[in-house]
């Protein structure tokens, strides 16, 4: 009832407020992705999976859940594998950000990427990029010394085809063969 009597000015004016917002609240961001320096302008509350996909248009790196329990939007940060959902852009001020497709080598796919095509560690695909991402990390982290290992420290990432046991192949093929990841 009360929208009705609000006069149509008023309505009209309050469409606007997150446009208006968004153009007084942006923030300065430094940060290199894929090896690639960028200064941007954020607003404060995107969120680094979005800076990635909507501004950088790198849309290897998945929105799954948004809540970070499924691992589909998973990149490195300084080396270290974090839930691009969950953390802020403008919390990355300066660091140094790895997308999927910051992984090959030009036409060279890293080593991972490899193991899971020879393996066939997907199935439906959505998931691959955040799995290749902690399987990277999972090596790097010194946590592939066994299948129950991998399967311990690549939990948080969900494959809902039920991939896993091929996923587990691809990291310790990759482990096995001393490839430097």
């Amino acid at each position: 009832m009360a929208l009705a009597l609000t006069p149509p000015l008023v309505v009209k004016a309050g469409e606007h407020d997150e446009t208006i917002a968004g153009l007084f609240e942006k923030m300065p961001v430094s940060l290199e992705v894929n090896g690639k320096a960028y200064q941007l302008s954020v607003e404060p509350r995107v969120t680094l999976l979005d800076l990635l996909r909507e501004q950088l248009n790198l849309t290897g790196t998945k929105k799954g859940c948004d809540h970070g329990q499924c691992g589909a939007c998973t990149v490195h940060v300084n080396g270290q594998r974090i839930n691009s959902c969950l953390t802020l852009a403008v919390m990355q001020e300066g660091k140094k950000i790895t997308t999927i497709e910051g992984l090959a080598q030009g036409d060279t796919l890293h080593p991972v990427q490899e193991a899971f095509i020879e393996h066939d560690g997907f199935q439906c695909g959505y998931c691959t990029p955040g799995q290749i991402m902690s399987a990277v990390a999972c090596i790097r982290e010194g946590h592939a010394g066994s299948p129950e290992e991998i399967r311990e420290f690549m939990s948080g990432n969900i494959c809902r085809c039920g991939a896993y046991d091929n996923i587990v192949a691809a990291i310790t093929a990759v482990k096995q063969g001393g490839h430097t990841v």
